[in-house]
């Protein structure tokens, strides 16, 4: 049992084993990812399901959001308490809600209940797992490693796209996603709980610059004395390096937030995709981001620059977007337009985000590298509120969502049925139609609606009686359901498109602001400057090396 909670490391592992832990926490934070957005794979299905609205639903993410930023700032204890065990079991609360709470709860309220305990649990294992993998990542490999780390959510998204969009023609009922997702997730809890470890906090409060370093740090180790180091934690992390870059990938993000919870809703309802559709389009999103993430990682490293691939990043970021959000208002765009829409503009995200996630452990290093979970407890905090006000704010520029989600599919589908005993339907005086209804053999009423079908469609006597029986055969519920939902369905259609796209431009918005704060962040802008800096910094460690060696020399002669 004491293996289950102890999980200290003494001495800084070796390459293989310290790949072994990143690969868990990236593992980790895939899989809480998958579970925290599966409802967004199959959100129509759950509207409908509990007679939502679409604010309700977006509100329960608000208030996941919210609970989450809250969260967050608790994990900032994991400078003091540790992070293994916050991610292990952690997983396990996640999963066994995902498997058993969120596909069996009995009504609207319930499932915003069991949403929010998630994303409780999301808060805090968003500031854990960046953490382990700042502890067991060297500077010089950083963007590569949380390029890695940042797949999470990406992969997170695109296992959920590729799940979904394989099996819900099969398993049509959306619980079947959850249970699915459930499963996975206490396999990969199993994982972590008999395997990952974490650095002790004599280790993992230093910094380290490259895997030179390590002779270095476990000299030091034992001269640290960890309860000042983490002195007044709050203090030293409220400047504007790190609350301002917080708040600069924040903004920057919203369109990926948004992405992640409505684009199902999106492509479904303005351009008439299927669910397996609209997750396909995700496919490519998710996966195109989580190949440049490692790429532009790994390029990162080796220049040792972050700024210049932000600065990049987001303005062809800003550019992509702007190309999409034009498209929000013609509804023919066809599915691999999108594609190749989205896919180029994940490609910028990519490059601005795995740099900016580097630089900003490297920024909070730079105050305090015993305060890394406590400076990504901010980022946390930052980013879970400004997604949830953004969430938020969403209803009041989309006003028209709710009748296109609750109606819309099946006034499509009425309507798709029989269209033509519909058109027929339309030709036909109210009066006539009203007298036929409440008696069927009326002759006199008969032959006026065979009249008007005649004139109004060109056609001889036989045909409109035919198409009037035909039209007759039309269910009685069906036809009320488009009289009492066709008319502000149609009027939803027409101006939604134009509130998304005011929306998109918020999300243009959110990432100009991205850019001035780039330049509060540590770091350099040219390769040679950071070389230099590494020259320097190497040559310092050396030095010191050989001080201790002299002095363990000494002291042992002695």
């Amino acid at each position: 049992m004491s293996v289950l909670w102890q999980r200290r490391l003494d001495h800084y592992p070796e390459t293989r084993q310290r790949l072994w832990y990143l690969a868990i926490v990236v593992a980790a934070t895939v899989v809480l990812y998958y579970e925290l957005y599966v409802p967004g794979a199959v959100a129509p299905a759950i509207i409908a399901q509990y007679h939502m609205t679409f604010p309700y639903y977006v509100y329960i993410s608000v208030v996941g959001n919210a609970i989450g930023a809250f969260s967050s700032l608790l994990a900032g204890l994991a400078d003091r308490w540790g992070r293994a065990n916050l991610v292990a079991y952690g997983l396990g609360v996640t999963g066994l809600l995902t498997l058993f709470g969120l596909p069996n709860a009995p009504d609207q309220f319930t499932f915003g209940v069991l949403f929010a305990l998630v994303s409780f649990v999301e808060g805090i294992i968003l500031v854990a797992t960046p953490a382990l993998v700042r502890d067991f990542s060297p500077q010089l490999g950083r963007a590569s490693a949380m390029g890695f780390w940042t797949l999470g959510p990406v992969v997170g998204s695109l296992v959920l796209s590729e799940v979904s969009s394989n099996t819900i023609t099969a398993l049509p009922a959306w619980q079947s996603q959850f249970v699915i997702c459930g499963i996975v997730g206490l396999v990969v809890f199993a994982i972590a709980l008999f395997s990952l470890r974490e650095l002790s906090p004599n280790l993992r409060d230093q910094l380290m610059v490259s895997m030179r370093d390590r002779a270095l740090i476990e000299a030091r180790a034992a001269g640290i004395d960890v309860e000042k180091a983490i002195e007044r934690p709050w203090r030293q992390m409220m400047t504007v390096r790190v609350i301002g870059s917080a708040f600069a990938i924040s903004v920057f993000l919203i369109i990926y937030y948004t992405a992640v919870g409505f684009f199902t809703i999106y492509f479904t309802t303005i351009y008439g995709f299927s669910l397996a559709q609209a997750n396909g389009i995700g496919n490519w999103f998710w996966g195109i981001d989580a190949l440049s993430l490692i790429v532009v990682g790994v390029i990162s490293d080796r220049l040792r620059v972050r700024k210049p691939f932000m600065l990049v990043g987001a303005l062809g970021a800003i550019v992509m977007t702007i190309v999409f959000l034009t498209r929000a208002t013609v509804p023919d765009t066809g599915y691999y337009t999108f594609v190749w829409i989205i896919s180029v503009l994940a490609v910028f995200m990519a490059v601005a985000y795995a740099p900016w996630m580097a630089s900003f452990t490297e920024t909070v290093e730079r105050i305090n590298p015993a305060l890394t979970a406590t400076g990504l407890a901010v980022w946390g905090w930052t980013i879970r509120a400004v997604v949830a006000l953004s969430i938020f704010a969403l209803p009041f520029v989309v006003t028209s969502m709710t009748p296109l989600v609750q109606y819309g599919t099946e006034v499509a589908t009425i309507a798709a049925k029989y269209d033509a005993e519909i058109k027929t339907i339309g030709v036909v005086d109210p009066t006539t139609l009203a007298a036929l209804g409440r008696n069927p053999t009326d002759a006199e009423a008969g032959t006026k609606a065979v009249a008007e079908i005649m004139q109004a469609q060109n056609v001889d006597q036989a045909t409109a009686l035919q198409r009037l029986k035909a039209a007759a055969a039309v269910p009685k519920e069906d036809l009320a359901f488009l009289q009492a939902h066709a008319a502000e369905v149609q009027q939803a259609a027409a101006a939604t498109p134009g509130q998304w796209q005011n929306w998109w431009w918020v999300c243009v918005g959110g990432e100009v602001a991205f850019l001035p704060l780039i330049f509060v962040m540590v770091g350099r802008w040219r390769p040679r400057q950071a070389a230099a800096d590494l020259a320097e910094h190497q040559a310092r460690v050396d030095e010191e090396l050989e001080q201790l060696s002299s002095s363990t020399g000494g002291t042992s002669q002695r």
